[in-house]
């Protein structure tokens, strides 16, 4: 018997220390606002990868964010974020990341919050909030000037095209509403289907307005497509729009959200043609 209570009393404490060890570790979001401000830093998470949004440059510039592994980030989101940081009256500090693992680093409490040219789509806001939109675009093909679907009009003209786009985005999901469609295996990033694309792996990818623009900007044999009302892809507004990541139930949001309405649409506007034009170029 004596055996017996010692067994019971050691699994009693193993699962007490364990729960203990699981409440320690869990984040309270309904503090994010109060310890961003503690630490003076908003970590802000993006790929630096997606100009005009986001990308990495080796200089420094008036606009630019130095990173800690070296380099700087700039772009749209970049200026978002240094504007909310502002607001908040804290510095900001961009974290690199994967695109697949922004969501991760954001519920593990590596980064405060996401500002990576992200949607609110339905399935993203079952593990994490967002703030209002800060950017609303339209979805469009980017194919070769030279290449067969240069002149398409509608989605029907892609059929048995070779069409991909980025992974774990309502990109590549939208595919699936073009008619007789060869959906290729998504991508990891814009480069990489950039350079399929000019090596003619495949007729084209999906992407938002802003990123076609840039990558006809770096790359003129690109052309992007865009459509007319009924022929192009069915999309909600939290689709096409972007907005910042925060924690499920993070207390950020309100402020957030302040300093989000003091941009305008014509400030928006601005900056993101300020992007498109100052995004470092890989064409010659």
């Amino acid at each position: 018997m004596k055996r017996l209570l010692a067994y019971v009393l050691v699994i009693a404490c193993m699962l007490s220390s364990l729960f203990l060890l699981s409440a320690c570790g869990k984040i309270n979001a309904g503090k994010d606002l109060e310890n961003v401000k503690k630490a003076g830093v908003l970590k802000v998470g993006m790929e630096c990868n997606y100009a005009p949004f986001n990308w990495t440059q080796s200089q420094p510039s008036d606009t630019a964010v130095p990173l800690s592994a070296g380099g700087y980030a700039d772009g749209y989101d970049v200026q978002i974020a240094l504007k909310l940081a502002e607001a908040l009256g804290v510095k900001l500090e961009i974290v690199k990341l994967e695109w697949t693992g922004l969501i991760p680093a954001l519920e593990s409490g590596k980064i405060d919050c996401i500002i990576a040219g992200m949607s609110p789509t339905a399935d993203r806001k079952l593990s994490i909030d967002f703030t209002d939109h800060y950017y609303t675009s339209e979805l469009v093909i980017v194919v070769r000037r030279d290449g067969p679907y240069a002149n398409a009009k509608s989605l029907e003209d892609f059929s048995g095209a070779k069409i991909t786009g980025q992974s774990e985005t309502f990109h590549y999901t939208v595919i699936d509403q073009i008619p007789g469609v060869i959906k290729e295996t998504a991508m990891a990033d814009f480069t990489t289907m950039l350079i399929a694309l000019q090596g003619k792996k495949i007729d084209g990818y999906v992407s938002e307005l802003p990123g076609a623009e840039s990558a006809v900007t770096a790359n003129p044999e690109l052309t992007y497509i865009r459509f007319d009302e009924g022929k192009g892809f069915v999309a909600s507004e939290d689709d096409v729009a972007v907005a910042v990541g925060v924690r499920k139930g993070s207390n950020l949001v309100n402020d957030l959200n302040a300093a989000l309405s003091a941009i305008t649409p014509e400030m928006r506007e601005q900056l993101m043609i300020w992007a498109v034009e100052n995004q470092p170029l890989t064409a010659e």
